[in-house]
């Protein structure tokens, strides 16, 4: 298991900074690079690893460091995360010490606050580094001709650079990609997005009789050089959080209730857009995202970036930019918003014979008046987003009802009528409203409407995209000759709605030649 660490300095790490942390371990410690010079790693004298140092990157929007690390942070930092190999003796002391020489030279902290040593003046002693792993990426633990296994500890799991060179890695090698932390840890939306689906899996120890998977509940054994179902559910998986049967969300046992105790009243809702636009020079692409963000939000994302953190102000030229140099190739990127009003989004761009087209979930968090709003790592945040007999309250200026049609269906005009809509899918479920992910069960997602955009209404026909064979009255959005349509689904509880989606979406592709897009493909 790595032992994770990370300096959030006030200023650049240069290399004399980096040096001079880097000489923490003595004379017989060694240095090498991996991941194309994006990684520094430490060896003792016999080429074992004992750390390893990300290349620093700086944080400049606010609230990023709350969010994933649940400490405050005036102003931007840079991060610069270190990680102690997997059994070497020492090696997490190491990682201490590095860290800590960073900032007590560029001013700032370090995280975990445990880690942080105050005697510098002399190297670490006794370092045996671990066995060296096989595999290419320094952060996996295991490698075997199945999977590749990486083992964490960190309360809260992000979708960090390494972690994606790491998943990217397995992918190439058709191996799966399996992570496990205890049961104490969550994951991060991006994070669990990439475990979704298999061979790929969250691992979870539940410290008593055995592993889980932290989606399912499967129960797991270790066989064959992976982590494999063994057919029942675990009673961890079930027990760990509670529903109400208004469909909200209780806390875990340990979290301050006893599961079943009293509703949380914590929700989440979840926009899953497809767009399609013609591929031309002067197209600025996250337009949807930022329509989607403005109308929901009341102002645009304030961060974005290529993993977690999330460190770049919002820009919608610089994203373009940054898709235009790694096109024709699909680009992953995630979005960011203020810190008092939870909401994340993970973009997907690529180019077909089509256009360019972005895939977009976008996910906000709601939460009942007098529930505490805390960060991912317990930090209290300002503010919060409350929703209070159906009227969201947001900074105490009464808005629109959070969840009405009304408020979708203007959404899904402005995107047909500007942005190339394809598709709109809208869900709620009961889950935590700061975003993250438990090894529990939580509610499954309610279908609150789904719209068609131009292209896919001609296909199917004027007549047929207004007479869905379901007791639903379509929206019109647009003239005749233009039009779109958004479906609003009533919402009758936990999981309802998707038979009715597979209705509707089979009656408009029967006069049309099925599109590569299942709108299902949200669920979960």
């Amino acid at each position: 298991m790595t032992k994770d660490v990370i300096a959030l300095t006030e200023r650049m790490p240069d290399t004399w900074s980096l040096l001079t942390g880097l000489l923490s371990g003595g004379p017989d410690v060694t240095m090498g690079t991996a991941a194309d010079g994006a990684v520094i790693q430490l060896f003792d004298a016999e080429g074992r690893p004992l750390a390893s140092v990300e290349t620093p990157t700086l944080v400049r929007v606010p609230g990023e460091v709350s969010r994933l690390l649940g400490i405050r942070a005036d102003g931007p930092v840079w991060w610069t995360e270190v990680r102690a190999a997997t059994a070497g003796q020492g090696s997490d002391r190491l990682a201490g010490v590095l860290a800590s020489r960073l900032v007590s030279q560029l001013g700032g902290r370090v995280w975990p606050a445990d880690a942080f040593v105050t005697d510098l003046g002399r190297p670490v002693s006794g370092l045996t580094g671990a066995a060296r792993p096989a595999a290419a990426q320094p952060a996996v633990d295991v490698l075997s001709d199945r999977a590749a296994v990486v083992i964490q500890d960190r309360p809260l799991v992000a979708m960090t650079s390494w972690l994606a060179e790491a998943l990217r890695a397995a992918a190439d090698s058709d191996r799966g990609f399996q992570l496990v932390t205890p049961a104490s840890a969550r994951l991060t939306l991006a994070t669990r997005a990439a475990l979704a689906g298999a061979p790929n899996r969250w691992v979870v120890g539940d410290g008593a009789s055995g592993y889980y998977d932290g989606l399912s509940g499967t129960e797991l054994r270790w066989s064959d050089g992976a982590f494999m179902p063994a057919g029942a559910t675990a009673s961890a998986f079930t027990a760990g959080g509670a529903l109400t049967a208004g469909g909200t969300a209780a806390p875990a046992a340990g979290a301050g209730e006893a599961a079943g105790d009293g509703p949380a009243r914590e929700t989440q809702l979840a926009l899953s857009i497809r767009t399609r636009k013609p591929a031309e020079a002067e197209l600025l692409l996250g337009g949807a995202l930022e329509a989607a963000w403005r109308h929901l939000l009341g102002g645009p994302p304030r961060g974005w970036g290529t993993a977690e953190p999330a460190g770049q102000p919002w820009s919608r030229a610089e994203l373009t930019d940054f898709v235009r140099d790694r096109s024709p190739a699909p680009t992953w990127t995630i979005a960011v918003g203020d810190p008092d009003r939870p909401a994340v989004a993970t973009l997907r761009t690529v180019l077909t014979t089509g256009g360019v087209e972005e895939e977009l979930t976008l996910t906000l968090g709601y939460r009942a008046p007098g529930e505490g709003a805390t960060s991912a790592g317990g930090a209290e945040v300002a503010g919060g987003v409350e929703v209070a007999d159906g009227v969201e309250v947001a900074g105490g200026a009464e808005v629109a009802d959070a969840f009405a049609p009304a408020r979708f269906a203007d959404l899904a005009a402005e995107l047909a009528a500007e942005h190339g809509l394809v598709s709109m899918l809208v869900q709620r479920r009961a889950a935590r409203a700061d975003l993250t992910v438990p090894p529990w069960l939580e509610g499954a997602p309610t279908v609150l409407g789904f719209a068609v955009g131009r292209e896919d209404v001609r296909a199917a026909g004027l007549t047929r995209a207004r007479r869905p064979p379901l007791p639903i009255r379509p929206i019109q959005l647009g003239p005749l000759d233009r039009a779109a349509f958004y479906y609003p689904f009533a919402e009758t509880g936990p999981g309802a709605g998707w038979d009715a989606l597979e209705d509707l979406v089979t009656h408009l592709r029967e006069a049309a030649s099925p599109t590569p897009e299942s709108p299902g493909a949200g669920r979960g």
